[in-house]
């Protein structure tokens, strides 16, 4: 929903730079269909993200994050954008403690 080109959220860029990652060079994108026709995988944070990108052709590669990463059917991760900081460090949290299952699956290991 980002404007083309706009840089990460100050909450994301700062929970990011807390933990050591650098996101001034990101910049927004539209989600295309091309886009979508060039990934392997495509991990959604919600349910209304992924419905999206299966209506741009992605369905068999589409999933959601955390159930990608084992963390249960259905299971979702919550958008901070308009939160406090504190929102935006709990969500990188739960982002790091999937990013193991996300890692194993496609490696072929879970």
């Amino acid at each position: 929903g980002a404007w083309e080109g706009s840089p990460a959220s100050e909450g994301s860029y700062l929970a990011a730079l807390e933990a050591g990652l650098d996101l001034s060079a990101h910049r927004a994108r539209p989600l295309t269909d091309a886009l979508v026709g060039e990934a392997d995988v495509v991990l959604a944070m919600s349910r209304s993200h992924l419905a999206r990108v299966r209506e741009l052709g992605g369905a068999a590669r589409a999933h959601l994050f955390a159930e990608f990463a084992g963390a249960g059917e259905g299971a979702e991760i919550a958008d901070p954008f308009g939160s406090d900081l504190e929102q935006y460090r709990a969500t990188l949290r739960e982002l790091e403690g999937l990013v193991p299952g996300i890692i194993a699956r496609l490696a072929g290991n879970a």
